[in-house]
């Protein structure tokens, strides 16, 4: 289903297809319901000559979402809504998008766009492992699927056994999960002795979580598929925002229906082409939760306006690093869990099962690195390259715990990657 209209449009024609949609969304944003209205009543439609008019638009943090709890965002009324999804609430109050019936189609397309980027059609086979319910992953794919005309294995989460065993019996050719799931799967499989080259399987497409390069690499090798990054949030319609192609030369970002900027997270101000910093959205064809220059909070940078090898045109940005508040700060030194993850899974003797548990020691931070060991673990000698690794990193040694297989709690949804224990004290 790869559309060359839609998808291989000309510049000039994608930034006249945003202009108009900027325009309209704010028009739309102005007359609406939505409390978040009076941010722009200053600001006229006619106001945007240039996608440069942009940055006079106030920010919409996430914060002003959850303030509006449960419906004061909405645009429309509730009864011309037809589901919602929310986000997790696990730092606060959770943010409700109200979706409309035409904002399930515009989902269902861009998410068909993402299955076809990663090679899937109408004759492919997916297995949906992320869950059905108010997490909007599940039927991201599902809608996605439909609309591409898969056959669709809606599994859901958990019970690793049985999605192996579909995987194989019904000749699965394709998976949507979260990112750390394939990590138990292989884990699983390793322990009933399966073998994924036994089976059709040729495409994971994952998401939700960080993942690194690393992490990447250990996938494909043990389930034998090529993997794709897939990335959406609950504020802006869910999963299916972008995905990476087979080019792996950056995600693309479907322009037609949103606006992607990098602005520097403590100034707000635009950053320029390749400068990494927080990503910010704008919805062009929403109706429940239309957002103007939404902070996601992810860390990102603009790689290329320029067509790809993959013959799309729709602008590519980086593979999200990690969250503004993932961010970690330890003796001083900023870093994000999946660059530690990256140096982690160079070594085959280590599980992509980690934590990274922080704690006040004598008034001084101390971060102890707890991982599990794979095949037959890792050697002194690889360790001490490990530490003196993680050193020239970080800049101070860390205390690296290897522990057997299955040490670490194995819970349903994202993995959790830190322990921040100096918030107790």
């Amino acid at each position: 289903m790869f559309n060359s209209v839609q998808e291989t449009l000309p510049r000039e024609e994608i930034e006249k297809i945003q202009i108009a949609g900027l325009r309209k969304t704010l028009k739309y944003l102005k007359n609406s319901n939505s409390c978040l209205k009076e941010k722009y009543k200053h600001i006229e439609p006619e106001d945007i000559k240039s996608l440069d008019d942009l940055k006079l638009l106030p920010f919409t943090t996430k914060d002003e979402l959850r303030d509006c709890y449960p419906f004061k965002h909405i645009a429309c009324d509730i009864s011309d809504c037809a589901r919602m999804h929310m986000s997790s609430g696990t730092t606060g109050v959770p943010v409700i998008n109200a979706m409309t019936r035409g904002d399930i189609a515009q989902w269902g397309e861009i998410m068909a766009r993402c299955l076809s980027c990663a090679g899937l059609t109408e004759k492919d086979r997916i297995q949906i492992m992320p869950s059905f319910g108010l997490f909007n992953g599940g039927f991201g794919f599902h809608y996605g699927a439909e609309r591409l005309g898969c056959f669709i294995v809606p599994a859901g989460a958990g019970r690793s056994l049985m999605q192996l065993k579909l995987i194989k019996e019904l000749e699965v050719t394709a998976i949507g999960a979260i990112a750390s799931y394939p990590a138990r799967l292989i884990e699983v499989a390793r322990e009933s002795g399966f073998d994924f080259r036994e089976t059709k399987l040729r495409v994971a497409i994952l998401g939700a979580e960080t993942w690194s390069d690393e992490y990447r690499k250990r996938i494909e090798e043990e389930m034998n598929v090529k993997t794709f990054d897939i990335i959406g949030l609950t504020e802006t319609g869910g999963v299916g925002l972008g995905i990476d192609c087979p080019a792996r030369a950056g995600i693309h970002i479907w322009e037609d229906h949103y606006i992607v900027e990098i602005i520097d997270s403590e100034t707000g101000q635009p950053l320029p082409e390749g400068k990494e910093g927080e990503m910010v959205i704008t919805t062009l064809t929403r109706e429940g939760l239309p957002l103007i220059r939404y902070r996601t909070r992810d860390i990102s940078s603009i790689l290329s306006y320029e067509k790809c090898e993959c013959g799309r045109t729709h602008v590519r940005v980086s593979r999200i690093r990690g969250r503004t508040d993932d961010m970690l700060k330890v003796k001083g030194v900023n870093f994000y869990p999946s660059q530690v993850e990256q140096i982690l899974l160079k070594y085959k003797g280590l599980s992509p099962y980690y934590q990274l548990v922080i704690e006040t020691v004598k008034g001084k931070d101390e971060m102890t690195i707890i991982v599990e060991k794979a095949d037959n673990g890792i050697t002194q000698k690889e360790l001490e390259h490990l530490d003196l690794e993680l050193y020239d990193f970080l800049g101070f040694h860390s205390k690296i715990q290897v522990v057997p297989e299955g040490t670490i709690q194995r819970v349903p949804g994202k993995a959790v990657r830190i322990v921040d224990k100096r918030k107790k004290i």
